[in-house]
């Protein structure tokens, strides 16, 4: 097991004078959100399952593309939604992905950068599959049916990955998602040992409890091997060690991994770093759309990591900043959720 020394505080954007490293690099599908209304009887025409999130083939995905009227898009991707909420709170931060030179790819890398994160690889020209996407089809109900083609961003590997940036990092974070095929696997092989070179600390998003029912020995290892801290729900948490008893599986964790995180559906955020656990309560709200609520925990749970806060300061940040994000549609905060960590006396 990798324990590596704390590169302690960080200084903000604007107050670091090493100006070419980041405080946080991600890794993840870079995808863009394509949103349209529509109500259920076309739903039903297009052969759509309300509500849920499928994966569809290149065919499928350019013809439900080209159905959607009056789209809306929004860079969008796990990681990438994590990484760009850090990017607005303010830390210097890079998110590493693939995407195609085409109108899509242009507009994911514009719409990152000028949120103020780093997007260090460039659209890819000439290539094959066209950049990721994700057509949203929201009915009057405010339901969300999500058709994911993924395109280029699932064919990342290990060449994507510079050592110049993955290598120049405090905190490096990884996408489970892409651990689906032998590239991303190397891909995240590569960034962590780069990482670890460079003095930083590398995590990993557990993502979906089926990927980690399909690369179980393999995310073990990573989680043994190569992680300094990982963040999973439950499910993901018994699906990895194989138990229907919480307590169990983290206690196998917190033994494999330096710091262990566990989101519970509403109920108290688990953090353990060795023999230190904290449990931070989470403030049950109606949830309007719970798109990005992980995504956004991570943000602010990683925020916390970079500015040296203590691990249940760092909880509460992670859970204010996914109640922002659940309390209205879409994926990234509509608010300064700096401010709201200063209403709250965290900062």
């Amino acid at each position: 097991m990798r324990r590596l020394p704390d590169p302690g505080p960080v200084p903000l954007r604007g107050e670091d004078p090493v100006t070419n490293r980041y405080q946080v690099v991600g890794i993840g599908n870079a995808i863009v959100d394509v949103l349209a209304q529509t109500d259920e009887s076309a739903l039903d025409l297009m052969g759509i399952q309300k509500g849920i999130m499928q994966l569809v083939e290149r065919e499928r995905g350019e013809m439900l593309y080209a159905a959607m009227k009056e789209r809306t898009q929004a860079p969008g991707g796990s990681v990438g939604n994590t990484i760009a909420g850090l990017g607005n709170l303010g830390l210097k931060a890079a998110f590493i992905g693939r995407v195609r030179d085409d109108a899509l790819g242009r507009f994911f890398q514009k719409s990152l950068t000028a949120e103020g994160t780093d997007f260090p690889n460039l659209p890819v020209a000439g290539a094959e599959l066209p950049t990721s996407r994700s057509m949203i089809f929201v009915t009057p109900d405010g339901e969300r049916s999500m058709n994911t083609y993924l395109g280029i961003s699932a064919e990342l590997g290990p060449d994507d990955v510079s050592d110049d940036v993955a290598g120049s990092t405090d905190y490096l974070f990884l996408e489970g998602y892409l651990f689906d095929k032998d590239k991303g696997k190397e891909a995240f092989l590569k960034a962590a040992r780069a990482c670890h070179r460079g003095a930083g600390k590398a995590g990993v998003a557990l993502s979906d409890p089926f990927c980690v029912d399909r690369h179980r020995a393999d995310f073990r290892r990573l989680v043994k091997d190569e992680m300094d801290y990982v963040i999973g729900n439950q499910h993901e948490w018994e699906a990895l060690y194989q138990t229907e008893d919480l307590e169990a599986a983290l206690a196998q964790a917190r033994a494999e991994c330096p710091v262990v995180v566990c989101t519970r559906s509403g109920a108290d955020v688990i953090v353990i770093r060795g023999e230190e656990r904290v449990e931070v309560p989470v403030h049950r709200v109606v949830p309007v759309d719970a798109t990005g609520a992980g995504d956004q925990f991570a943000a602010g749970f990683l925020y916390g990591l970079a500015t040296g806060q203590s691990l249940k300061t760092a909880g509460r940040m992670g859970c204010i900043a996914a109640a922002e994000v659940i309390s209205h549609f879409g994926a990234r905060p509509e608010v300064d959720v700096k401010s709201m960590f200063r209403a709250n006396r965290l900062i």
